[in-house]
C-alpha cells in the first residue's frame, strides 16, 4: 500500500472540505431528533450530555476517516477502505446495504421529516395525511425527475444548504433570546445508576448518532484536494467540531423554551419553539425552511449516491446493471428505480423511530469495519495520524458496537429485517460473481 503523502492538483481546499462535511452532517434530523432523544432520556443533563457524546464519538471517526482518507485518496471513499483491507465481498455487501438499507433508509427518515413539516405548511389540507403517505409520495416524485435527468444546480443546492443553516440560527437566536422557560439542571439522572439508564442512554444515542451521521461522505473527494493529508484532516475536525457546537445550541433553545417534557411529546420541536416564542408566524415560516432544505437533502442525495454503486460497478465491485448510465438522460435510472422504490417501502412500513434502528443498526456496523480497517491496512504511513492509536479506533469501533447493540435492543424486529437484508448481500456477492 502506497502512502499518500503528496499534495495532489485537486481544485479543492480547507474551505470547501469543511463545507463538504458540514453539508454532508446537517440535514434534518436535528429539527426532530432531539424529540426522539427526550423520549428516551428526561434531564437536561443526559440530554445535553448523549448529544456531547455524540459530537465526541463522530470527531474520533472524523479522525479515523482522515487517516484512512490520506492513505487511499481514490474515489469511493468507505467502499475502497473496505475492498483494500479487507476481500471485495465486504466492499460488496457495503454497496448492498448502502442500497437497500442505509441510504435508502436515511433518505427514508428525512422524508418523514419533510412530511411532518409540510403538514405544519399546509395547515388543516394534510391534517390528517399520515406520514409515511406524504413521505412516499415525495419519495416516488423526485425519483421520477431524477430518471428523467434533472438535478439541481451547485448554486440552488448552495442556497438550500444556506437556509438550513439559517434555520438552525433562527431557531436558537429566537428561542434563547425571546423564549421563556428556564433550565434546571438538577436532577441530574432521572434515575439511579443502573442496567434501564443504561439502555436508555443507548437509546437516546441511535439518534443522536444519525443526526451526527454524514461526515464520512467528504472522504469521497480527497483525490480532488490540493493536500488531502492536511486540508481534509483539518476540514473534518472544523466541520465536526462546528456541527456539534450547532446541534447542542439548537438542543439547549429547545430545552430551555419547551422543557424536558415539553420537548419529548412534540414531534416538530423547532415549530414549537418558535411559535412559543414569536407566534404561528414564526412556526410557519421555519418548517418552510426545514421542509425546503428537507427536499434538498433528498432531490442530492436521490442524484448522488447512485453515483457510488456506478463507481463500484466500474471497479467490478457491483451488479453492471444496476451501475449502468442511461443513453437519453445520462443518469443511472435502474439504480435510481431501485433505491427510490426501497426508499418509499421503508418510508410507508415503519414511523421515524423505527426507520432511525432500521438504519443505524447496519450503518454502524459498516463504520466499525471501516474504522477497523486501520488495524488490517499494514504500517501505517502517511503524513496525517489518527491522535491515540490504536486506542481511540478501539474506542470509536466499541461505541459503535454499542450503538448496533441498542438498536437492537430497542427495536429487534427492524433491526432483524435490516441485518437480514445485508446478510443477503453475501450469497447475492457469490451469485454476481459466478454471473460474472
Amino acid at each position: 500500500m502506497s502512502s499518500v503523502g503528496a499534495k495532489s492538483t485537486g481544485p479543492l481546499g480547507l474551505f470547501d472540505a469543511t463545507m463538504i462535511v458540514m453539508g454532508g452532517i446537517v440535514g434534518s434530523g436535528i429539527f426532530v431528533n432531539p424529540h426522539v432523544v427526550a423520549m428516551h432520556v428526561h434531564t437536561p443533563f443526559l440530554i445535553l450530555g448523549v448529544w456531547t457524546l455524540g459530537g465526541f464519538l463522530a470527531l474520533l471517526g472524523a479522525f479515523i476517516w482522515a487517516e484512512l482518507a490520506t492513505r487511499l485518496p481514490g474515489a469511493g471513499g468507505q467502499y475502497l477502505y473496505l475492498r483494500e483491507a479487507y476481500h471485495p465481498a465486504v466492499a460488496f455487501v457495503y454497496g448492498w446495504a448502502l442500497l437497500l438499507v442505509t441510504q435508502t433508509g436515511g433518505m427514508a427518515a428525512v422524508a418523514v421529516t419533510f412530511a411532518r413539516y409540510f403538514r405544519e405548511i399546509s395547515g388543516g389540507t394534510w391534517a390528517n395525511a399520515p406520514d409515511s403517505a406524504i413521505a412516499a409520495a415525495v419519495l416516488l416524485g423526485l425519483t421520477v425527475i431524477n430518471c428523467l435527468g434533472a438535478r439541481a444546480g451547485s448554486n440552488v443546492q448552495s442556497a438550500l444548504m444556506l437556509l438550513k443553516i439559517g434555520a438552525i440560527a433562527a431557531l436558537v437566536t429566537v428561542g434563547l433570546a425571546l423564549g421563556g422557560g428556564k433550565i434546571h439542571p438538577l436532577p441530574l439522572l432521572e434515575q439511579p445508576v443502573s442496567p434501564s439508564l443504561a439502555g436508555a442512554i443507548g437509546a437516546a444515542m441511535v439518534a443522536v448518532g444519525f443526526a451526527y451521521g454524514g461526515w464520512q461522505t467528504s472522504t469521497f473527494v480527497a483525490g480532488e484536494m490540493r493536500n488531502p493529508a492536511r486540508d481534509l484532516a483539518r476540514g473534518l475536525l472544523l466541520g465536526v467540531g462546528g456541527v456539534v457546537v450547532l446541534y447542542l445550541a439548537v438542543s439547549f433553545a429547545c430545552l430551555k423554551v419547551l422543557g424536558p417534557d415539553g420537548l419529548a411529546a412534540t414531534p416538530t420541536p423547532a415549530s414549537a419553539v418558535m411559535r412559543a416564542a414569536v407566534g404561528d408566524r414564526g412556526a410557519w415560516w421555519i418548517a418552510v425552511g426545514i421542509a425546503v432544505s428537507a427536499l434538498g437533502f433528498l432531490s442530492q442525495g436521490m442524484l448522488t449516491a447512485p453515483r457510488v454503486y456506478n463507481a463500484m460497478a466500474r471497479d467490478g465491485l457491483f451488479f453492471e446493471r444496476v451501475g449502468r448510465l442511461s443513453p437519453r438522460a445520462g443518469a443511472p435510472v435502474t439504480a435510481i428505480v431501485l433505491q427510490g422504490l426501497a426508499a418509499t417501502v421503508i418510508a410507508w412500513s415503519g414511523r421515524y423511530e423505527q426507520i432511525l434502528n432500521f438504519e443505524v443498526s447496519v450503518d454502524f456496523i459498516a463504520f466499525a469495519l471501516t474504522a477497523a480497517a486501520l488495524f488490517f491496512l499494514g504500517k501505517r504511513s502517511g503524513r496525517f495520524r489518527t491522535p491515540g492509536h490504536p486506542y481511540t479506533t478501539a474506542l470509536f469501533v466499541a461505541a459503535c458496537a454499542g450503538i448496533v447493540f441498542s438498536a437492537v435492543r430497542t427495536d429487534p424486529k427492524n433491526t432483524a429485517i435490516a441485518l437480514g437484508i445485508m446478510a443477503a448481500g453475501v450469497p447475492a456477492y457469490w451469485l454476481w460473481k459466478r454471473a460474472r
